[in-house]
């Protein structure tokens, strides 16, 4: 899913916000597939504009009525014809967010904020003529943002600190979930809702709590030439006072061309074994058993072979 800009996003809320109570619930199931169930109003709104992969798909939806959009435009000093066609309407309003975007960037150095994951400031050269990334930093600062925000998503642990959802993770993101505990599994998951879901309930509806082990023996990092990093992190897995065992995880990141420093989530390999099934004193030591060169090598499978063949490394 792409996402929408920071003046896309302020700007379809505003939209949204001339539509009545009736036709935002029924925009949300529509968006959703009726998979949230939104507390009120203005949680309504928040899903239907994480869910929406693009400005443009929202507004085409048929619930977004052509005045609707017209008085927008109207109301952002975007004069045009009354009798404009809806798909001329979409246009002027796009239009219009690129300019503000632009004016956006022109103001200030920092990056423009989107919903998107933002994991990790580039290192200048002491000559700045240069950047170099450091990624076990990189590697670092991200399981330190992904695992603080999905462990927040239990609800033993109060509200959630921030929004989970398929905007951290690229639109065709591939999710392979092993778990041994006192039968044997593997399952595969495609698509940012569906991965993004099964994630979300393992702490939602599982009561997980995932704690990695970010030592050099629990953390490795990656890259290729393509711009593709891969971190493998170790942990265990708790549920209140209990330890259940232990996981292994590798991602695959891929930075956002669009937003400066901005990284989403290209492929999750997750591995879970239960205390049970594990050998004698691994619990204690969860640790991740590859090298980084076993992780570019990896890559190149992945990038000859397809991700469905290639979880020998797990």
């Amino acid at each position: 899913m792409s996402g929408l800009s920071y003046p896309e996003m302020e700007g379809c809320r505003n939209l949204l916000g001339l539509l009545d109570n009736d036709e935002i619930t029924a925009l949300c199931d529509t968006v959703t597939n009726r998979l949230v169930h939104p507390d009120d109003r203005q949680d309504a709104i928040r899903a239907i504009l994480v869910y929406s992969q693009s400005a443009e798909e929202l507004l085409r939806r048929r619930k977004v009525h052509r005045e609707v959009i017209f008085k927008y435009l109207a109301a952002q000093g975007v004069i045009i014809p009354p009798a404009t066609e809806k798909h001329n309407l979409i246009q002027h309003a796009k239009d219009y967010w690129k300019k503000q975007l632009q004016l956006k960037l022109k103001e200030t150095p920092e990056p423009v904020k989107t919903e998107n994951v933002r994991v990790f400031q580039q290192q200048e050269k002491e000559d700045k003529k240069a950047e170099k990334v450091d990624f076990h930093r990189l590697g670092e600062e991200f399981c330190h943002w992904f695992f603080q925000l999905l462990n927040s998503q239990n609800p033993f642990l109060g509200p959630p600190q921030d929004e989970w959802g398929p905007q951290h993770f690229w639109h065709d993101v591939k999710l392979r979930f092993y778990y041994k505990t006192s039968e044997q599994n593997v399952i595969d998951y495609h698509g940012a809702d569906i991965v993004s879901l099964r994630l979300l309930s393992l702490v939602k509806e599982e009561y997980l709590f995932l704690s990695p082990n970010l030592d050099s023996r629990g953390l490795k990092c990656a890259s290729s030439p393509h711009g593709l990093v891969m971190v493998g992190v170790a942990g265990t897995v708790h549920r209140g006072n209990s330890c259940l065992g232990i996981f292994e995880q590798i991602f695959g990141l891929i930075r956002c061309p669009f937003v400066e420093n901005t990284w989403k989530i290209k492929f999750i390999n997750l591995r879970i074994i239960g205390e049970g099934s594990l050998a004698p004193g691994k619990l204690m030591e969860p640790a991740i058993t590859f090298e980084p060169s076993d992780l570019e090598a990896f890559h190149n499978v992945i990038t000859l072979c397809g991700t469905s063949e290639v979880y020998g490394l797990m």
